[in-house]
């Protein structure tokens, strides 16, 4: 087998990153040799490589549905959003400078196709499928002459194309219809048909519906998944938590102890890998919450602040919405408090930034006793290491480099009291430390919290991915599925006016 398919939505947040997570695991668990890819990815949610390339989360959760090793070949272009019209561009891995909405959609866009083209031609070569997802919509007629995500690769591969709607939101049938009937001739030559995601109720009822679908656009449903709780794991970017959300819901374990423990994260602007706290509500007795009011961290045992873009401006919120002074009085009481990466910079002395915001020197919390100077060259590393008696492994994304003036040594931070500062992304995941972690955060708040002993988040994420592949198998024609990765569009799709005008392939 060789061959490909491009997971385009209707919408942003149709379910294209877990539908392609489905369809990999599916193919996996069939023996075929497969890999992930989306050409450009805007999201605050990364992850580092074994190699030290910076890619989109959801492709790294996308190769662990494929068992294999995550690369920067499956995500050539990451977008990181700095403000409302700029973001930092990575180019294969590493951060290639700071650009505009209007200068990148304006011409740098087109010219980064033919590394897209490589990298993807590359895993071609390599696996027997590539499943690619899409951005947005396929049908942003505005940006379809530069656009290197959807059609874009879509025409210049070959890839034949399959349209996911979120039916949950009501009005799938129109945004089929729009989504093909906005396309030029040459693009709708490519899309194949629709796949149906979030159905609840009688399949039976929607069958009309796609019959008369099928009847004006000429092309077939694949599939018609249901809506099942909690499957967005991994996000891209929003305040979706969505592993916690999903054991939350899933799992039914009461606490071990008597106690549960209540974390507070503040959720504060330009967040990014808030993923970090999945792992602590994958605890049973561990609740987990967004919090933006000094009150809200009142009740809580851990309060969080996490990984930002955007550490001095998240500074200035935290003092402007009287959470800096909830964070002080917190340490100065011995009530517990983790700052992971921007959030660790944050409860530092002050910071030295001349990179990200150019602000030059700002004051910090001055709970840790931590100087942070922001350097040009962007930190991605993975590193392994040891706290509280346990193996830590995490991952580093950061311009901001720390001098750790006391303290005990905590990670490649430092922990003062109850306050714990590191730079490590991820180090949660560990089963080991974060239940020596949870253990210590229910001592110094007196609750009688015990962690399950037999947790695992790795076999959590696992189980995950095979419910995905459960949908795609159960609920998709798969024989169909396979012949259009194997064998492209069916030739022969009928237009849909009134189309768009026609591009450049």
């Amino acid at each position: 087998m060789s061959g490909g398919l491009l997971v385009a939505g209707t919408t942003s947040d149709a379910g294209k990153s877990v539908i392609t997570a489905g369809i990999c695991r599916w193919l996996v668990r069939q023996g075929v040799k497969v890999a992930p890819f989306k050409a450009q990815n805007m999201s605050l949610n990364s992850f580092v490589t074994k190699e030290g390339a910076e890619i989109g989360r959801a492709q790294a959760m996308q190769a662990q549905a494929c068992r294999v090793e995550p690369t920067a070949l499956m995500n050539p272009v990451l977008l990181k959003p700095g403000g409302e019209r700029s973001s930092q561009v990575v180019l294969l891995g590493k951060p290639v400078g700071e650009m505009s909405a209007r200068g990148y959609h304006g011409g740098r866009q087109q010219r980064l196709l033919g590394t897209v083209l490589e990298c993807l031609a590359e895993l071609r070569g390599t696996y027997d499928a590539v499943i690619c997802e899409g951005a947005g919509s396929p049908a942003e007629i505005n940006l379809r002459r530069t656009d290197i995500v959807n059609m874009g690769i879509a025409r210049n591969a070959g890839l034949p194309v399959l349209v996911v709607g979120d039916i949950d939101r009501g009005g799938v049938f129109a945004s089929f219809f729009g989504t093909v009937a906005l396309l030029s001739p040459e693009d709708q030559a490519l899309v194949a048909g629709f796949l149906v995601n979030k159905f609840r109720g009688d399949v039976s009822l929607l069958e009309p519906g796609l019959d008369m679908l099928r009847g004006l656009t000429g092309r077939r449903t694949y599939g018609v998944l249901p809506f099942r709780h909690g499957l967005g794991i991994d996000e891209e970017d929003g305040l979706r938590v969505s592993l916690r959300g999903t054991v939350r819901e899933s799992n039914v374990a009461p606490p071990v102890g008597e106690d549960v423990l209540r974390v507070a994260v503040c959720a504060v602007p330009l967040m990014s890998n808030f993923t970090d706290v999945d792992a602590l509500a994958a605890e049973p007795g561990v609740v987990v919450r967004f919090v933006d009011r000094a009150e809200e961290l009142a009740d809580a045992d851990l309060v969080v602040v996490p990984g930002t873009r955007g550490t001095v401006r998240a500074l200035e919120w935290l003092r402007e919405r009287g959470l800096a002074e909830a964070l002080l009085r917190r340490a100065a009481e011995g009530r517990p408090v983790l700052g992971i990466c921007g959030g660790f910079q944050a409860l530092g002395e002050h910071i030295e930034d001349d990179v990200e915001s150019r602000r030059g020197h700002v004051p910090g919390l001055g709970v840790l006793p931590v100087r942070v100077r922001f350097a040009p060259e962007k930190t991605l590393t993975r590193p392994v290491g040891e706290a509280l008696g346990e193996r830590v492994e995490g991952y580093e994304i950061h311009h901001g480099v720390a001098e750790v003036l006391g303290g005990e040594p905590f990670l490649d931070g430092c922990r003062v009291g109850q306050t714990w500062g590191t730079h490590w992304h991820g180090s949660l995941e560990s089963d080991g430390f974060r239940r020596a972690f949870l253990r210590a955060v229910a001592a110094a708040s007196g609750r009688r919290f015990v962690p399950a002993p037999d947790t695992s988040f790795a076999a959590l994420r696992e189980e995950q991915l095979d419910r995905l592949g459960d949908l795609i198998e159960e609920h998709a024609d798969t024989d169909a599925l396979w012949r259009l990765i194997e064998s492209g569009a069916p030739s022969g799709l009928p237009f849909v006016p009134p189309g768009a005008p026609g591009v450049p392939g």
